[in-house]
């Protein structure tokens, strides 16, 4: 039994030397990356002298050389790679070879995050007008709608209050320019004061565009344009401040009592009235044909130098076969929220419709059209309008 145990063994011998073998150039490879490092950082640092002597030569050749020198071929030589990678978004990691040895450093950059700024409330928002409720539920917190040939009141909401009327000031401004019989085809040019200093607004009459009279003034009640409005009331005769007193001497005699101006475009918010105050405005302006073309023209070009520029209205109303339309005007700034004042024809009645401080960028059109659905299908008692006279409305 042995020397068959022993005959049985004999053929595993070979496989046994093969395998020592195999561990023992695993131990030499180990070794060899143990030891390599070590023996490059020997091999820098036998370099050492030799550069350091360089700059020494160096140094007695120039004596402005410097010591830091020497320092960046040292440090050269320690740092022999550097990479840096991302590893993530706000993660970023720098890897280094120092020595022989791999540092992995891990930079996290912190992150603000700032909120939004909230936004504005106007000043209806903040008197609480948006409290009141009507039967319509319009988004309007001030709506009137009356008869203009029988001033019968139809809906009144909040009509008393005195608020900022943005853009609608531009009615005012282009049925005074339209009054004034002032040349419509004199050239006027956009200066550094039409430039909008109180919101910023933008504009795309550069500085220096000159454009006839009557093209400013279509600008101004089609397309709001600020720059055309303000360069209008500008090159008024007297200038801007006999203009704004001509505004408000105007709503005086229209018997706007709670109406004041101070500029003729809308972006101050100190332009002020009440939905009372601007059925009046727009019952005069309606009877003055300049006026009332232009505020319901759909789309307009004017050239400038070489470009043609293409405005539209800002009531997408006017191109609706629903509606018959003889003036209106729109108006935002965040102060008066979304605001719009129409004469049109509903069920065969002209009708004068303010809307003010609508919340939401098409709620005002929304209103509108709640209010022609609900006139068409009724028929309201007629009450008088206790501040609305013919007199008044015939501009007299």
């Amino acid at each position: 039994m042995p020397e068959a145990h022993q005959q049985l063994m004999l053929p595993r011998r070979p496989f046994q030397r093969f395998q020592a073998a195999c561990r023992l150039l695993a131990v030499t490879l180990c070794a060899t990356a143990f030891l390599m490092p070590a023996a490059q950082a020997s091999s820098a640092s036998s370099k050492k002298p030799a550069a350091t002597k360089k700059v020494a030569s160096s140094a007695a050749k120039s004596p402005r050389a410097k010591a830091p020198a020497a320092k960046r071929s040292s440090g050269s030589a320690k740092v022999a790679q550097s990479r840096t990678t991302r590893a993530g978004r706000n993660v970023t990691a720098t890897v280094e070879k120092r020595g022989g040895k791999t540092v992995v450093a891990v930079q996290r950059r912190s992150v603000v995050r700032v909120d939004p700024p909230a936004p504005r409330l106007s000043y209806g928002q903040l008197a609480g007008l948006h409290q009141t409720t009507d039967v319509l539920d319009l988004n309007s917190s001030v709506a009137l709608v009356v008869d203009q040939d029988t001033h019968e009141v139809l809906f009144s909401k909040n009509d008393h209050a005195v608020l900022p009327i943005a853009s609608l000031t531009k009615l005012m401004t282009g049925l005074l320019i339209s009054e004034a019989h002032l040349p419509m085809d004199e050239m006027i040019s956009i200066t550094q004061a039409d430039v909008d200093t109180e919101k910023g607004s933008r504009s795309r009459l550069a500085v220096g565009t000159t454009l006839s009279r009557g093209e400013l003034l279509h600008l101004a009640l089609m397309s709001s344009e600020n720059r055309a409005a303000h360069a209008l009331g500008r090159t008024y005769p007297g200038g801007m401040p006999t203009f704004v007193s001509v505004m408000n001497a105007k709503a005086r005699m229209l018997g706007m009592k709670d109406t004041h101006y101070v500029e003729p475009t809308g972006l101050s918010p100190r332009n002020q009235s009440t939905a009372q105050d601007l059925a009046l405005l727009v019952a005069a302006a309606s009877q003055d044909s300049l006026v009332r073309q232009l505020s319901v023209s759909p789309e307009h070009q004017v050239e400038v130098g070489a470009r043609t520029l293409q405005y539209s209205t800002t009531n997408r109303l006017v191109r609706s076969a629903d509606w018959e339309i003889g003036l209106q005007k729109t108006g935002y700034i965040s102060e008066a929220g979304q605001c719009l004042v129409m004469q049109a024809k509903v069920a065969g009645r002209k009708l004068i419709m303010v809307f003010l401080d609508s919340a939401g960028r098409f709620s005002r059109i929304a209103d509108a059209e709640r209010v022609r659905r609900w006139v068409e299908a009724t028929h309201l008692p007629t009450r008088s309008m206790p501040t609305f006279s013919a007199a008044a409305a015939a501009g007299d």
